[in-house]
């Protein structure tokens, strides 16, 4: 019997890619604000494309749960936002606040 682990790596990639967007999307709304939602739409488009270009059916995957979990964060920054204004994470004393 032959172990297969792409459903381990797979779990394991994606745990760690919604892990790494949560603290991404709080420090991208802290320095650049919600302007950097079309950073998290670019990373999802050439995610996604690149997850159709790849023979390796592991990485598509992997490159697949990137570019949604991009998508997902346009979303996250806005609620970021409000999340700041109601004082529940600080605001960046340098930038602008409107």
């Amino acid at each position: 019997m032959e172990l297969n682990f792409s459903g381990i790596i797979i779990g394991v990639a994606t745990f760690l890619v919604i892990g790494l967007f949560h603290p991404l999307v709080i420090k991208a709304e802290y320095y650049i604000g919600v302007k950097s939602w079309w950073l998290f739409l670019l990373l999802g488009i050439v995610s996604a494309a690149a997850s159709l270009l790849v023979e390796n059916l592991t990485l598509s995957i992997i490159l697949g749960v990137v570019a949604f979990s991009s998508f997902w964060s346009i979303g996250e920054v806005f609620e970021q936002k409000k999340r700041v204004e109601k004082g529940w994470f600080p605001a960046n004393p340098k930038k602008k606040h409107k």
